[in-house]
């Protein structure tokens, strides 16, 4: 009697962990919009013309949320941030004073899992940096190497943008 309890009791657990489980299907993952390998940071103002290039890269830290004076429409690339899985680097549009777009140009694509990762994360970040208008967000569960390279790159980029 005692032997058909525990079997019992193991076989209602078996089953309620293999229940909890939740199947892999990567293809329900939402698209990135904006990816590329720009290493470089690259300053527009108004017409859009007019690139300047710096291939230093500061350390991202600083504070401030990075307005554009007035209505100028300001494009930046800050620094690419190197992380344990890639380098992240984002690129800011400012518009009348407030961040009006976030591009990632740069994130870490090495295996199928970091794309996982990072095409749930990054519109997260994307949506938070664009409510909070500065760099001042959360971490997003699961992506933490990400999230430090894209807080750090976005305040890098918020820094060049001319007051």
């Amino acid at each position: 009697m005692r032997r058909a309890v525990i079997t019992a009791s193991a076989t209602a657990a078996g089953v309620v962990l293999l229940l909890s489980l939740k199947p892999h299907d990567p293809s329900t993952a939402p698209a990135i919009s904006s990816a590329g390998a720009d290493s470089a940071r690259n300053t527009t103002q108004d017409t859009g013309q007019g690139t300047g290039q710096n291939t230093t890269q500061g350390s991202g830290q600083g504070s401030g949320t990075g307005a554009a004076a007035g209505g100028a429409t300001q494009t930046v690339t800050g620094s690419a941030v190197n992380t344990r899985y890639g380098p992240v680097q984002v690129k800011v549009t400012v518009a009348g004073g407030k961040i009006s777009k976030i591009d990632v140009v740069q994130y870490p694509t090495r295996d199928r899992r970091d794309q996982e990762i990072n095409s749930s994360a990054i519109p997260q970040l994307n949506q938070e940096a664009l409510a909070a208008q500065s760099a001042d967000i959360d971490v997003v569960s699961g992506a933490t190497y990400t999230s430090d390279g894209y807080t750090r790159s976005l305040q890098s980029a918020l820094d060049q943008v001319k007051k």
